[in-house]
């Protein structure tokens, strides 16, 4: 009698293409059957290329056509993934900011540096050391340029340099008041002033909110969705000093029509707290104000599904919620638009939270807003239950800097030293990805221990432990003239915004406002 053909018979290559079917965690479990499995596995640059990609939280971009090698993708994942934790702090190209940029807030995006005047209703883009596969592009719109129509006033504006896209809400009176105000958004393309190819048309068309107080505005977006979150007066309560707010949320699907019924609203009563929103990924949505609402937004003609409700440990005043960066990466450099083999995986980012006052950063793993198990909408999930083990908090007793991208994070912690002259800060690299934990192949300082912070009420803490590896870099920031104002970090690069705060006069008296600002660019 003939033995039974079994799988250990077939061909190596064979073996490898059925295994490359199973998930992540399959393949690793076949590779502990045997030795046999095992060498199937690293003798497969295949599979290999399936592991790296979920440890680094990435999923593989459908569709492109590309003739690299499987190994030579895989090396190339590798060496970016290690070289975030070698790079040269010392070696940078230096990029002055105009004069009139000096104190004006400023952000970087997809390679340009972006800036928006509120007071001067101005803006400017431009790329910040050009590589040539990058599409590059520059603008600069002086006072009354961003929007034609006449005695409008503009709230805010949205730059995507990746999609080519500006968008812009303004307010148009109508009457006596600030509520006579009618309010529209704009998308135009970044690089000309016509109607953006993509959208559904020109302006966006807005629901009605009475009392809108255009003081408070904000405009963000994400590849196809664009959110406007607005904020109606206060109306005094009898029994307290607060004010009962109502914030109102409209979501549009800006590519496929100007019109949405997607809204949302609801009211916070103290004055010192805000509301914030951040996009996981084109599906959900995630409302910040005293607690975290996570809401489904896959049917935009309807007001979006509440899926669960998470309770904070604590308030934050202020709060931002800072935007989450998509991390691609191309193995075509010399193409003018190149095709990204690799994109960040939206259940498996780092969304970063802060007070205003950049003293208290949450860093908190999204997959904890993915991995519901059937909880009802209406359920509170008590901190205790979701928090510490998918969360680590950052206390510091000065403002930091802090900027995330896909599973890494970039802050600058500030140096506590006795009786300081002036904030010094030292830059901290982070990667909260399940690969570089495990195996960080001597390369910074792997944290699995929780960190433990006091809180603001008496005798109370808090003990958070999202896993995470380190690197300290050597080189401080900061001085009595000068300081750190910002950092932001991209698959490519790192850069650091730096201000002179000296007065150009004998008196040498510190100014209002810094005498210039400068960019070190740094290459990953």
């Amino acid at each position: 009698m003939k033995a039974k053909a079994g799988f250990l018979s077939l061909a190596e290559e064979l073996q490898s293409y059925i295994l490359s079917f199973l998930t992540c965690r399959d393949i690793l479990r076949c590779t502990s059957v045997c030795k046999a499995l095992r060498q199937t596995y690293t003798s497969s640059s295949e599979l290999q290329y399936i592991i790296e990609l979920s440890g680094q939280r990435l999923l593989p971009v459908p569709n492109v056509v590309d003739d690299t090698s499987i190994s030579k993708r895989l090396q190339l994942l590798r060496d970016k993934a290690h070289a975030w934790f070698k790079f040269n702090l010392h070696s940078f190209e230096t990029v002055s900011l105009p004069e009139e940029l000096s104190s004006v807030d400023t952000f970087v995006a997809d390679g340009h540096l972006c800036s928006w005047e509120a007071d001067e209703h101005s803006a400017v883009i431009f790329p910040i050391l050009p590589k040539p596969s990058r599409r590059q592009i520059k603008r600069d719109w002086s006072p009354g340029t961003l929007c034609s129509v006449p005695h409008a006033t503009n709230l805010d504006v949205f730059m995507d340099p990746a999609q080519n896209l500006l968008a812009v809400v303004y307010a148009v009176p109508g009457g006596p008041l600030q509520s006579d105000e009618t309010v529209y958004i704009d998308l135009r393309a970044l690089d000309g002033d016509s109607v953006h190819p993509q959208a559904a048309g020109r302006t966006l068309i807005l629901s009605e909110l009475l009392g809108f107080n255009t003081n408070y505005v904000k405009l963000k977006g994400f590849e196809k969705h664009i959110a406007l979150l607005r904020r109606q007066h206060g109306t005094p309560i009898a029994l307290g000093t607060s004010s009962d707010r109502m914030w109102q949320l409209q979501i549009w699907d800006w590519q496929n029509s100007t019109a949405s019924n997607c809204v949302l609203s609801d009211t916070f009563l103290d004055l010192h707290y805000e509301a914030d929103i951040s996009f996981l990924g084109n599906n959900r949505l995630l409302v910040v104000t005293d607690n975290l609402k996570l809401y489904s937004i896959e049917d935009m003609s309807q007001t979006p599904q509440l899926l669960a409700y998470f309770l904070l440990p604590f308030t934050l005043p202020n709060l931002e919620c800072l935007p989450m960066d998509n991390i691609q990466h191309s193995s075509e450099p010399q193409m003018q638009v190149p095709q990204m083999m690799y994109t960040s995986d939206p259940k498996n980012r780092l969304l970063c939270i802060t007070s205003s006052s950049r003293t208290q950063v949450f860093i908190i793993s999204t997959r904890i807003f993915f991995d519901l198990d059937g909880m009802a909408g209406a359920t509170l999930i008590p901190w205790t239950c979701w928090g510490p083990s998918n969360t680590r908090i950052f206390r510091h007793a000065d403002p930091c800097s802090v900027h995330v991208s896909g599973n890494r994070v970039l802050q600058a912690f500030p140096v506590h030293e006795p009786y300081p002259i002036h904030t010094e800060y030292i830059l901290h690299l982070m990667d909260f990805s399940p690969l570089a934990v495990a195996n960080r192949r001597g390369l910074g300082r792997v944290v699995k221990e929780p960190s433990t912070i006091a809180t603001d009420a008496p005798r109370e803490s808090l003990t958070t432990s999202l896993p995470y590896v380190e690197v300290v870099l050597d080189k401080k920031f900061g001085s009595d003239v000068s300081q750190l104002d910002d950092i932001w970090a991209d698959k490519d690069r790192i850069y650091l915004l730096n201000a002179n705060w000296e007065r150009g006069d004998e008196t040498c008296v510190l100014c209002d406002t810094p005498q210039s600002r400068w960019l070190e660019v740094v290459d990953v």
